[in-house]
C-alpha cells in the first residue's frame, strides 16, 4: 500500500492524495497548513469535517463529500486515525465494481451467487436480511467476531449499477487487506 508519512507513524493512504488536490484544486500541504492554523489536531471527526467544509475551495463539486476525505485523510496524517479505522476507532473496508445491470438485477446476482454462504473466511453469517430505498437496493448480515456487511446496489444510470460491499465493526485492522481482497474477488465473480 502507497503511503505518505505524517511524521507521527501513522499514515495517509497515499493515492487518496494527488485526488484531493485534483478534486479541490489546493495543495496537500495547503490542506495540513489549513488544518494545523485551527488546532485541528485536537479536535474530532465532525469538527474536522466541518472546518474543511468550511475553507473548501470555491466550485468544488461535491463538497460535502470530499470534505469527509479531506478530513480522513488529515486525521490519518496526524496520527488520530490509520487507515480503515473510523472515527468510532473500530475498523472498515470496502470494495465496490459497476455492472452492466440494473440495481435489483446488480444486487439479486450477488444474493444468488453469495447469499447463502454460511460463513465468510471463517465468520458465521447471521441475521441476513435485505431492503430497498428510493435510490438503494440491499442486502445485510452479521458476521461472528467480524462486524457487520452490507452489500448496496445504486444505479449508476439505467443499464449500470454500483455494487459496493462493505464491512463495518471489525475491532483491528489487521485483516483489512485479506478481507478487502475477499470482497474484490466476489465481485468479480459476477
Amino acid at each position: 500500500m502507497s503511503t505518505t508519512n505524517g511524521g507521527t507513524g501513522n499514515n495517509t493512504r497515499g493515492e487518496r492524495v494527488p485526488a484531493i488536490e485534483r478534486a479541490t484544486g489546493r495543495q496537500w500541504a495547503d490542506w495540513v497548513s489549513v488544518f494545523d492554523a485551527h488546532g485541528a489536531r485536537s479536535l474530532g471527526h465532525t469538527e474536522i469535517a466541518k472546518l474543511a467544509l468550511a475553507t473548501m475551495p470555491p466550485n468544488v463539486e461535491n463538497e460535502e463529500w470530499w470534505a469527509q476525505g479531506v478530513a480522513i485523510a488529515f486525521e490519518q496524517h496526524a496520527g488520530l486515525r490509520v487507515p480503515g479505522q473510523s472515527s468510532a476507532g473500530d475498523f472498515r473496508v470496502s470494495a465496490s465494481r459497476t455492472l452492466p445491470l440494473e440495481r435489483d438485477a446488480a444486487l439479486a446476482a450477488w444474493v444468488e451467487r453469495f447469499g447463502d454462504a454460511a460463513e465468510h473466511l471463517g465468520h458465521e453469517v447471521t441475521g441476513a436480511r435485505s431492503s430497498r430505498t428510493e435510490k438503494r437496493s440491499f442486502w445485510r448480515f452479521s458476521l461472528t467476531d467480524a462486524g457487520k456487511v452490507e452489500v448496496s446496489a445504486t444505479a449508476k444510470d439505467p443499464a449500470r449499477t454500483i455494487l459496493a460491499i462493505s464491512q463495518d465493526g471489525m475491532s483491528s485492522g489487521e485483516r483489512i487487506e485479506e478481507w478487502r481482497a475477499y470482497w474484490k474477488a466476489q465481485l468479480a465473480q459476477l
